[in-house]
């Protein structure tokens, strides 16, 4: 929500309040032409969220390629997934259905997540498929999803983020406060994602082109095009009809702090408020039945082992940036429920004996007291 709104103030001292702090990563892609929509990745912190349960949600089903680690980040692991799962069917379908020669070429920036060698990693079926990888420090200026087309999408999924509000709290007896707090939840995101990436026309997807392929746009005729309405204005009247104070210039600003990546310290964060509920969503069902099979020396030894190991790649590698991401990612992705569980066998354990012996505990204070005497 805009920072002026009351909803965003409150969000912010409220403890607990979920839907501010929820983050996730969504990678998009399209042609030059405009008429081919690839399955977005979509990364969250939860391979199991709850509403998926409760929903019966059945992840291949979905909208988005669904993947999970506990920062929401895109691996590399991920991307080359997504290449050979979902983007090399999608662009073969799209070529045989039009008659086209089977060639491709897929344009990336680079960020950590692109593989330089990505062309290695691609099935043998899709290597038809050419990797171009853009000139560093040029994504803003001829990156084809960054020039509009992203800010775009954010823009479509806020409105009808703000049209969904509007339309629960007109029809319901549910206050907007009580709906972000209680009833806004990842299935709702999901939705919006759908429609704010169906949403994006033809005329932005191909205009996003213009800047590192100009022959692709120059040949094409926007007359007959209905000029768009600006989402800014849909989303700023539907804010208004809420009650909540806000123009335009608080839309574009959150648009724009959508856009920038978090610092390490603000993923830590992130990271810090997320875990409690991370653990209740993936684990808290499941725990049980694993903690009977993983018992609390094994945890030690495996923790004693990796701590070896990562001291030693640390010491040793000479690739300290590669080796310290790989080390932060295995840790908390594989590391982080086997020491939950040491630390409630922990907790435990100390409530057991404080109730098991409270005499002792009794006695133990009063000889500390006589001592001190």
């Amino acid at each position: 929500m805009p920072n002026r709104t009351y909803i965003t103030a409150e969000e912010k001292i409220m403890p607990g309040h979920k839907p501010m702090k929820d983050r996730l990563t969504l990678a998009l892609c399209a042609n030059a032409s405009g008429d081919c929509k690839i399955q977005p990745l979509l990364v969250y912190h939860s391979e199991n969220p709850r509403a998926f349960k409760s929903h019966k949600i059945l992840k291949e089903k979905l909208q988005v390629m669904w993947r999970a680690n506990p920062k929401a980040w895109v691996t590399r692991q991920f991307f080359v997934q997504w290449v050979n799962l979902v983007f090399g069917p999608s662009v073969k379908k799209y070529l045989q259905e039009n008659n086209l020669p089977m060639q491709a070429l897929l344009v990336l920036d680079n960020v950590p997540a692109h593989p330089p060698n990505l062309e290695d990693d691609i099935l043998e079926e899709f290597k038809f498929i050419k990797v171009l990888y853009l000139p560093p420090n040029t994504t803003p200026i001829l990156q084809p999803m960054d020039q509009q087309v992203i800010s775009n999408f954010k823009k479509l999924y806020t409105k009808y983020l703000f049209r969904c509000c509007f339309e629960v709290t007109e029809n319901t007896n549910l206050t907007l406060r009580e709906y972000w707090k209680d009833h806004f939840n990842i299935m709702v995101c999901l939705r919006m994602i759908d429609q704010a990436w169906l949403s994006v026309t033809t005329r932005t997807l191909t205009s996003a082109w213009k800047k590192l392929w100009p022959e692709s746009v120059a040949e094409k005729t926007f007359e007959g095009f209905e000029p768009e309405v600006p989402v800014e204005e849909e989303i700023v009247s539907l804010g208004k009809s809420m009650g909540l104070v806000m123009d335009e210039r608080d839309v574009n600003e959150l648009i724009e702090e959508h856009s920038q990546e978090l610092t390490t310290e603000e993923l830590q964060e992130l990271q810090s408020q997320q875990h409690s509920g991370v653990l209740q969503e993936i684990g808290f069902e499941e725990e049980p039945e694993v903690e009977d099979t993983i018992s609390t020396s094994e945890i030690k030894e495996i923790l004693g082992m990796w701590e070896r190991v990562s001291q030693f790649v640390e010491k040793k590698h000479p690739e300290k940036v590669a080796t310290g991401r790989a080390s932060e990612l295995f840790n908390d992705t594989c590391l982080t429920h086997s020491r939950s569980i040491l630390q409630g066998r922990k907790k435990q354990t100390s409530l057991d004996s404080f109730f098991l012996n409270p005499a002792k505990k009794t006695k133990t204070s009063e000889e500390k007291s006589s001592d001190k005497m």
